[in-house]
């Protein structure tokens, strides 16, 4: 008998637990004006800033409660209060080239209440001091060879 209750409340407990409604995923609560930005080719050393907008598109305000990034490099700065319905708040991202090569970055945004941050990506290319000086004069001499209407 007590084998029998045991069980039938331990039933009752997990039909309880699965009743309970599913929290909302990002994309249900929150829409981003991009999902990937490109800086492009960038210098190495010199720090690069790109700022998201989040907008609420739930019925409720939407809390940041962290905003963090895949590397040290990558420093995203979440909006300090709640973002009301239908209104829109800057998240932004700043990225410090430290070494040469493509760049390929996630940025993750954690909401309160809600299922599984909202990734972002920063995408691009470190070039040297010295290449980076040799692609912005070809950047240059091609517009000023471009005909002119």
């Amino acid at each position: 008998m007590k084998k029998t209750f045991l069980l039938a409340t331990a039933f009752a407990f997990s039909l309880a637990a699965l009743a309970q409604p599913a929290a909302p995923k990002a994309d249900d609560v929150i829409k981003v004006n991009t999902e990937t930005h490109d800086f492009g080719k960038i210098k190495q050393g010199v720090p690069v800033t790109y700022v998201f907008e989040i907008k609420n598109i739930s019925d409720k305000p939407v809390v940041v409660s962290n905003a963090s990034a895949s590397c040290g490099c990558t420093v995203p700065e979440k909006p300090e209060q709640p973002i009301e319905a239908g209104k829109t708040a800057p998240l932004k991202v700043q990225f410090n080239a430290p070494a040469v090569g493509p760049i390929n970055k996630d940025v993750y945004v954690t909401l309160a209440g809600v299922d599984g941050p909202k990734v972002l990506h920063i995408t691009g290319e470190v070039l040297s001091p010295e290449a980076y000086e040799e692609y912005m004069k070809t950047k240059s001499k091609d517009k000023s060879e471009k005909p002119k209407n």
